[in-house]
């Protein structure tokens, strides 16, 4: 029977590339308005916060503010504790155990932020009412997720998971991303809910460097379910990654300066009228 445990995370890994997976994030942190002013600490939440890296980044716009990363991954969290305590400007950085499937805000939040979580979350959207009620007024939801599952390098992946050798070993793990939404999708949810919303996408083609760099990328972060799967059979694992590898090879062959691999993303933002 296929492995039906949550994908095993990596931190190191999937830090390899920090600088392109940090991007969005940028763009995203750029595009949400300034907190609603008040006479206390703004109260943030980052859902999804991997190994800490990206909340720091939070700190960095709101320096006074009480910021808690919430993760599901034991390994994530154990990375991301590096940054808990005191910020210099005067807040606080501190991580919680939550997944993203189930959490539930039990105090009102400034804004609530998920970077390149939701798309492992079946049915987010379900959600967003409880997280924008839990919003202040003039308080923001501000979501990125990935948009290139019909890339290469997902079809491929998908095409041998499901291949007659490895159906019966890996199974549909990889498949969560069907819930990711399109951006016109947020943006009708999110207005729904009465918010003032603004969604986009962007494809960044990113130029990566090193031996079989798509191969690596993915490690990081599709693959964990696969590679999950696999954790006890060395010998399938290798030889799954040695398949996977011929294939990206064939589909983004490196070029004088390193391999070309488009990246599609997806963001969505509401704010909370104030009145």
């Amino acid at each position: 029977m296929p492995n039906s445990r949550k994908p095993t995370w990596d931190p190191q890994q999937y830090l390899r590339h920090s600088g392109h997976r940090t991007r969005p994030f940028h763009d995203l942190l750029a595009r949400i308005p300034d907190l609603p002013a008040r006479d206390r600490p703004a109260r943030i939440a980052d859902l999804g916060c991997g190994p800490g890296n990206v909340t720091t980044l939070l700190a960095g716009r709101w320096p006074g503010a009480r910021i808690t990363g919430f993760d599901s991954s034991p390994e994530m969290l154990a990375a991301a504790a590096r940054y808990a305590g005191p910020t210099p400007g005067g807040g606080s950085l501190d991580f919680r155990h939550a997944d993203a499937a189930d959490w539930v805000p039990d105090e009102p939040f400034d804004l609530i932020v998920s970077n390149a979580a939701l798309q492992w979350v079946p049915g987010h959207s379900a959600s967003f009412a409880a997280w924008t009620g839990a919003l202040t007024p003039g308080g923001t939801f501000a979501l990125q997720v990935p948009g290139n599952f019909t890339s290469p390098s997902h079809a491929i992946l998908d095409d041998l998971i499901d291949s007659p050798q490895w159906r019966p070993r890996v199974g549909p793990h990889a498949r969560r991303y069907v819930h990711v939404l399109e951006a016109w999708e947020y943006l009708g949810h999110l207005t729904d809910l009465g918010c003032e919303a603004d969604a986009w996408e962007t494809t960044y083609i990113q130029l990566l460097r090193g031996e079989d760099p798509v191969l690596d990328w993915v490690k990081g972060t599709a693959l964990r379910p696969v590679l999950t799967a696999l954790a006890e059979d060395e010998a399938a694992r290798t030889e799954f990654l040695a398949q996977y590898r011929d294939l990206l090879r064939k589909a983004y062959p490196p070029g004088p300066h390193g391999t070309v691999f488009p990246f599609r993303r997806i963001f969505a933002l509401g704010r909370k009228p104030v009145g």
